[in-house]
């Protein structure tokens, strides 16, 4: 296997792993935590969060 694809294995698993650690409301915190990671700049409030591309559940999901 490439190392690309190995990379990718690692962070599927971690992903993985990450969501079973969630236990309320997982998918929007897990949502909200791919939202932190694609945002270009600091964020300072969920509303703000919730407009960025990574986060698919509109602002009212909040």
């Amino acid at each position: 296997m490439c190392p690309l694809g190995d990379a990718l294995g690692v962070l599927s698993r971690f992903r993985v792993e990450f969501y079973e650690c969630l236990y309320a409301r997982a998918d929007v915190l897990f949502e909200l935590t791919d939202a932190v990671l694609c945002t270009d700049g600091p964020v300072r409030t969920l509303v703000e969060l919730s407009l960025a591309a990574g986060h698919r559940r509109g602002h009212s999901a909040l």
